[in-house]
């Protein structure tokens, strides 16, 4: 802590001018020692000496001023997000030990806190989809059980349909989200319909494994806005390729997942939706 004179010093300024600029604009925040002395901080010079670069490149001393207090909450805001990406990570770590050990009311426990702490959509995005990704590659690899494969998947399963609970409520647009005949992988689809009816959509889920006549049925009976078909490889879409195609005709069709390729849905009348779930309902909820 600086005495004004020391401060003065320092900056180059004078202590009359550092008064005002403290009395004007508020620029300077001391405390009170106990003798009733005005002391100021390495926060105070830092202010002024972006004042002096603001002042240097031409501006006002009422909008140096300004700027220069802009910048510390800016700067205050961007240490705030990196201890909160801090968080995030660490948090994730954590979850991922869990799961390995398929401790149960620990991944819940910090899925609890994830979700208290963060948004759904960075839970998902950030945390539950390079996981996913990451159990699936440990699986092929050899690198993780089937057992643990399982809880993993289960839990997290579980966790994703307590969030999609009321997402048929509501008066905006209406979804039907669905996987092609053979198609078991269905946790991107539940994240995708989350994050849409956050977005104001109605959701109706129809799930893994869906004859796609029965989707056809629903569809005709209900009008959905959009259709969203997901797959992990080409050959689940491919193999249906004229039911897809009188479905588009029904409703706009949408594909996605790795099984999702531009020449495939433009031979059925879709539109491919390319990025991670997560990112692609944001978009269709925008668009």
């Amino acid at each position: 802590m600086l005495r004004i004179g020391e401060l003065s010093r320092r900056v180059g300024v004078s202590d009359h001018v550092l008064r005002a600029w403290e009395s004007r604009y508020g620029l300077l925040r001391p405390a009170r020692s106990a003798g009733g002395f005005r002391l100021y901080s390495e926060a105070d010079e830092n202010r002024v000496r972006r004042m002096q670069a603001h002042l240097a490149d031409g501006y006002s001393a009422a909008e140096a001023a300004r700027a220069a207090v802009a910048e510390e909450q800016a700067g205050s805001i961007a240490a705030d997000v990196d201890a909160n990406r801090t968080g995030l990570v660490d948090y994730a770590d954590d979850l991922r030990r869990a799961l390995a050990e398929m401790d149960e009311p620990a991944a819940q426990a910090l899925l609890d806190r994830l979700l208290t702490d963060f948004t759904v959509e960075t839970v998902l995005r950030d945390v539950v989809l390079p996981y996913l990704r990451e159990l699936g590659e440990g699986w092929e690899q050899g690198a993780i059980s089937v057992a643990q494969e399982h809880f993993a998947s289960h839990l997290i399963g579980a966790r994703l349909a307590s969030l999609a609970r009321g997402w048929g409520n509501g008066h905006g647009p209406y979804a039907l989200l669905a996987c092609p005949p053979g198609e078991r992988h269905d946790l991107p689809l539940l994240m995708f319909g989350i994050v849409l009816h956050r977005n104001g959509w109605r959701i109706r889920y129809l799930g893994a494994n869906t004859p796609v006549g029965d989707l056809a049925q629903v569809t005709d009976d209900t009008g959905p806005n959009l259709v969203v078909l997901v797959a992990t490889t080409p050959q689940r879409f491919a193999e249906a390729v004229p039911e897809l195609s009188r479905l588009a005709g029904m409703a706009p069709l949408a594909l996605a997942g790795a099984g999702a390729t531009r020449d495939l849905a433009h031979a059925i009348g879709a539109r491919v939706l390319t990025q991670d779930p997560v990112t692609a309902a944001q978009h269709v909820a925008g668009s």
